[in-house]
């Protein structure tokens, strides 16, 4: 019943992958399939309109904020949603990100399912790496590839040898086979190490700097900033909301959604009751 304007650039972070799954509902279903259809739902409330654009100037305050796109189309708005997302930052390693979404994977619970019984490998990026190889195995054998940039401490080590994880530590230097697809990796000493489908803990970085232009709070995730949010997912600045991957540290199709659920209902009481 209220007057709302969807602004899409078009580029989720899900693009490079040809279907989704752990979104319930939509298993198997291309990411541009589900935008289209939940676009299409959305366009028969009257009081909905989409712009296809990219939003890249705004300010303001509660009650009159200013957006920019850049075509130069204007909007105002009472209230903001910040829906933005973040974009994955690769290892500078040839041949990943020719492989992203395909044979090279971010999410475990979005593709261990589609590679098990072969043969994965877990590209350490940081510290947080080990718990990644450590929850692998169960859909494969695995080789954790450290690149030199964490140890596991005593306990890690002792779970890692439970299951049967075989560690690398010799770095990864190229990306081996027909791209999407992936047969091996070649290590700085010439060895290749066969594996059919590569797990990366990509750090991120906030897909748009909109939060930022607004003076929004940021904290620092496990992998990369994020918009600081509430319950109702209302950043630091009154008025301004956050939904999806830029505001949680947990990244997934079903988490953004229902993030998007708090935040419409957020907004709409901060109409109703600071009106």
């Amino acid at each position: 019943m209220r007057r709302n304007l969807l602004i899409d650039a078009g580029r989720p972070r899900n693009r490079f992958a040809s279907h989704a799954h752990g979104f319930f509902g939509q298993d198997g279903v291309a990411p541009a399939q589900i935008i289209a259809a939940a676009a299409a739902q959305l366009l028969k409330y009257p009081t909905v309109t989409l712009v296809k654009g990219e939003a890249q100037r705004v300010c303001g305050e509660i009650s009159d904020f200013h957006v920019e796109l850049t075509d130069g189309f204007h909007a105002r708005a009472r209230r903001l949603i910040l829906a933005t997302g973040i974009r994955d930052k690769l290892p500078d390693l040839p041949g990943l990100e020719a492989r992203w979404g395909t044979s090279v994977l971010h999410c475990p619970y979005c593709h261990r399912y589609e590679v098990g019984g072969r043969r994965l490998g877990v590209l350490a990026t940081h510290e947080l790496s080990v718990h990644q190889a450590i929850l692998i195995p169960d859909w494969g054998s695995t080789t954790w590839f450290t690149q030199g940039i964490v140890e596991p401490d005593e306990e890690q080590a002792a779970l890692l040898q439970a299951r049967q994880v075989s560690i690398e530590r010799t770095p990864v230097a190229q990306v081996l086979g027909d791209a999407p697809d992936l047969d091996a990796l070649r290590l700085v000493d010439g060895r290749v190490i066969s594996i059919d489908a590569l797990f990366i803990g990509a750090r991120t970085e906030l897909a748009s700097n909109l939060a930022c232009q607004l003076g929004c709070a940021l904290d620092e995730g496990p992998l990369g900033p994020l918009i600081r949010a509430d319950g109702f997912k209302e950043t630091s600045v009154p008025g301004v909301f956050a939904a999806g991957d830029a505001s949680t540290a947990m990244t997934n199709a079903t988490f953004a959604s229902a993030s998007g659920v708090a935040a419409g209902i957020g907004a709409h009481r901060s109409l109703v009751f600071m009106a």
